[in-house]
């Protein structure tokens, strides 16, 4: 979003109009065009730009002006509305539905089908046990996205029919170089297999303490959950973003949600982060059909 300078209204003094001498008469034509021309330089700086009226109410430019440079820290909004996964229902017919849909999100954004269903799974769960959310799959794909392609970070084919990568996706030690963040073993190595550092994992790339506290399993068959499960993945996503009753309808409860997802591992800052999720989630809603 662009940001508004402040505006300002010129103010000016009117010549004299009574006749004076050819000399003297010059000499003030002279400085008066030059106040006429600095007034007209003020007015024009101190104008509003793109279109919005100015701290007196005066009607907007009539000629197109260049838009004001973008601010660091644009104002957050919420990304647009995708359209919704299947409602959630206790019946076989829920998969099949869910299935169908994915794959026509999958035809319209180019989200694997694979990837797209277990993201709408997470919405359509998240929709009933925290209906106060107002999660929506966009938000999600947009994560997966940008931390591994869906899934592709650990190798073609990405993410198979079993929801698990090719390769396990696990990051670089965050050990404080080459700009990482600093964050010292905190599960002996049993998610990410370094016991020295942490590491983020998996498609949705959660660090160990994160995983220990919001992983879930979406199956239901009683295994463990494992953050290379797509599916465990996005529904362990929604749950740590719907924490703390945050509504993601709103747009600080989106932002503080998505800036806080990656912990203290965020290159770039919250801001520039939820920034690029935001981005790309429009541009799922934009892509879905109808």
């Amino acid at each position: 979003m662009s940001e508004r300078p402040s505006s300002s209204t010129p103010r000016g003094d009117g010549g004299p109009s009574w006749p004076l001498p050819g000399p003297a008469l010059s000499r003030i034509a002279l400085t008066l065009g030059l106040v006429a021309t600095g007034l007209i330089l003020v007015f024009t700086v101190g104008m509003n730009r793109g279109g919005e009226p100015n701290a007196e109410g005066a009607a907007p430019p009539s000629q197109p002006e260049s838009r004001p440079e973008a601010r660091s820290n644009p104002q957050p909004t919420v990304p647009a509305k995708a359209t919704a996964a299947p409602v959630d229902r206790p019946s076989e017919s829920d998969e099949d539905e869910l299935d169908t849909w994915s794959r026509q999100i999958a035809r319209a954004t180019g989200i694997p089908a694979r990837a797209a269903a277990a993201y709408g799974r997470a919405e359509m769960w998240l929709r009933g046990d925290r209906p106060g959310c107002h999660l929506s799959w966009s938000t999600l794909a947009a994560i997966g996205q940008v931390e591994s392609r869906h899934g592709a970070a650990g190798g073609e084919p990405g993410i198979g029919v079993d929801g698990v990568p090719a390769t396990p996706i696990v990051g670089p030690p965050l050990d404080g170089s080459q700009g990482r963040a600093e964050v010292r073993d905190t599960d002996r190595g049993e998610v990410d297999g370094d016991a020295t550092w942490d590491r983020a994992v998996g498609p949705m790339r959660f660090l160990p303490a994160q995983w220990e506290r919001w992983g879930k399993r979406a199956t239901g068959d009683g295994r463990a959950a494992d953050p290379q499960d797509i599916d465990d993945a996005a529904l362990t996503a929604a749950r740590l973003l719907c924490a703390e009753k945050r509504d993601l309808a709103t747009a600080d409860g989106w932002w503080n949600a998505v800036g806080g997802f990656r912990g203290p591992v965020t290159s770039g800052g919250a801001d520039e982060y939820a920034g690029r999720i935001a981005d790309q989630a429009d541009v799922y809603a934009g892509q879905a059909p109808g």
